[in-house]
């Protein structure tokens, strides 16, 4: 399904237009310190240099596609928390396209580094960023080059620094004490992280809870990458200061910016198909073979990647 069909796909990019937009309006706006020292403190790097996926050295210079693991996580206080959400994005600069794939939270696959199979979301609260991101890499047989974490915690805080957020609801729902009608909706921090965490009553689980996220996260685009928005930069910069991490640095961020902006004009999302199967009384998402081997190979492809 491509992306630009559908008002629950017009969120771009995601995460990664969430900086970047507002990155370029501030350039326009003469705020290059703020945000330079705002890159600074998202800046969080691992501990390789290149993922084994990789023959060479990526070139954002020259263009090469280029491959993000966007990891929403629930952190709490004294717990480094699981991954809430998964969502793989590459960037084509020479087609001017994105792909994009949400990878279910409980999907079983094998655990890099602990030698067994689990759901994909432990291998955050097992060995962190890096653990997830050769999880990931291992299942999809792509490499990951950069990484942007979400505390989903504080996602709050972002959608108030923009001053909160209006979406189009699929259908009524209450959850932890909120009601949420159908139909389009205003919500602050606090409502907008209710909204997007209910996944039981909906009849599309997780699939239907990650169209929410998007949604919301859709809308703090379109705010924060308009001009009235800029005036409250500094609480938006504040806020993506604390809650958001990566390993991209500025001068990369600038690069990204710069050359692969063109990507945005042709979106496509893919969606990974399987079926929910319990195992010693714990639900998993099984993902056929078949499956898995047909996305990797979309995958690769749009990264250049030989098969």
């Amino acid at each position: 399904m491509e992306a630009n069909k559908g008002g629950k796909i017009r969120y771009k990019i995601i995460a990664i237009v969430v900086l970047l937009f507002i990155i370029a309006g501030a350039y326009a706006f003469s705020m290059y310190g703020k945000f330079k020292e705002t890159i600074n403190e998202m800046h969080e790097p691992i501990e390789r240099e290149r993922s084994e996926q990789r023959e060479n050295e990526l070139s954002l210079g020259k263009g090469e596609p280029i491959s993000f693991l966007l990891i929403g996580v629930d952190e709490r206080k004294n717990d480094r928390g699981r991954a809430d959400s998964l969502i793989v994005v590459t960037l084509n600069p020479k087609e001017q396209s994105i792909k994009m794939l949400s990878i279910p939270r409980d999907t079983r696959t094998a655990i890099v580094g602990k030698g067994k199979e689990d759901k994909i979301n432990h291998s955050y609260a097992f060995g962190g960023v890096e653990m997830t991101i050769a999880t990931v890499e291992q299942f999809l047989h792509i490499p990951i080059d950069y990484y942007i974490k979400v505390n989903m915690e504080g996602f709050k805080d972002i959608v108030d620094a923009v001053g909160g957020v209006t979406v189009s609801n699929p259908f009524a729902f209450n959850y932890e004490g909120e009601s949420f009608p159908k139909g389009e909706i205003t919500l602050d921090g606090d409502r907008a992280l209710k909204y997007t965490r209910m996944r039981y009553d909906d009849p599309r689980g997780d699939f239907g809870r990650q169209d929410r996220q998007k949604q919301v996260i859709a809308a703090i685009i379109k705010k924060g990458a308009s001009l009235s928005s800029l005036v409250n930069y500094s609480d938006i910069l504040e806020a993506i200061g604390k809650n958001v991490r990566t390993n991209m640095t500025f001068d990369e961020m600038k690069q990204i910016q710069a050359n692969y902006k063109e990507a945005r004009h042709h979106i496509e999302q893919l969606q990974m198909q399987g079926k929910g199967q319990k195992m010693n009384g714990i639900y998993y998402f099984i993902v056929p073979e078949e499956e898995r081997e047909m996305i990797s190979n979309q995958l690769k492809k749009h990264l250049n990647i030989g098969l």
